[in-house]
């Protein structure tokens, strides 16, 4: 369960960062509503049954993100955050296996990004926009509160 709403926190928090501006609504952009294609997705532990997630990127370049999602066992697991893609630690909540997430574009459809517990690195990942800027694909590999890796896939569509 708690490798469900690690990843969960992940993925919301990672994929919403991003270069893009507010003003710039475009296919670069993950202005908006997003939900999982669990069909797509790949996870080394228990999946989502599903997962939406909503980002709002300010003309700073600062982002906030919320997401809710129902896990294969049933439970509800949401969280949230604002950040930039700076290379800074900033708070994010859902995951009790990170408390910060760092982040940078690497152009304009391309983040990586690091996780970090109590000031300890824990996890990395990239977030990659499709060209049609339709798909978002979101790989990451976290090492969990109880030591043990998981790695996920998630692909999820424009709403």
């Amino acid at each position: 369960m708690r490798y469900l709403a690690t990843a969960l926190a992940l993925t919301a928090l990672a994929l919403g960062a991003t270069t893009a501006t507010a003003a710039d609504a475009g296919k670069n952009s993950v202005n908006g509503t997003w939900g999982l294609d669990a069909a797509k997705s790949k996870f080394s532990g228990p999946a989502f049954k599903s997962q939406t997630r909503t980002y709002a990127v300010a003309a700073d370049g600062t982002t906030t993100m919320s997401f809710t999602g129902v896990t294969s066992s049933g439970a509800t697991a949401t969280g949230g955050s604002t950040f930039k893609a700076d290379g800074k630690d900033y708070p994010i909540t859902g995951s009790g296996d990170f408390d910060t997430i760092s982040a940078r574009s690497v152009g304009d459809a391309i983040l990586n990004f690091w996780l970090k517990k109590s000031g300890q690195l824990v996890g990395e990942g990239s977030r990659a926009l499709s060209a049609d800027g339709k798909v978002m694909t979101l790989t990451s590999k976290v090492k969990g509160a109880d030591g043990k890796p998981y790695t996920s896939v998630m692909v999820f569509e424009r709403q």
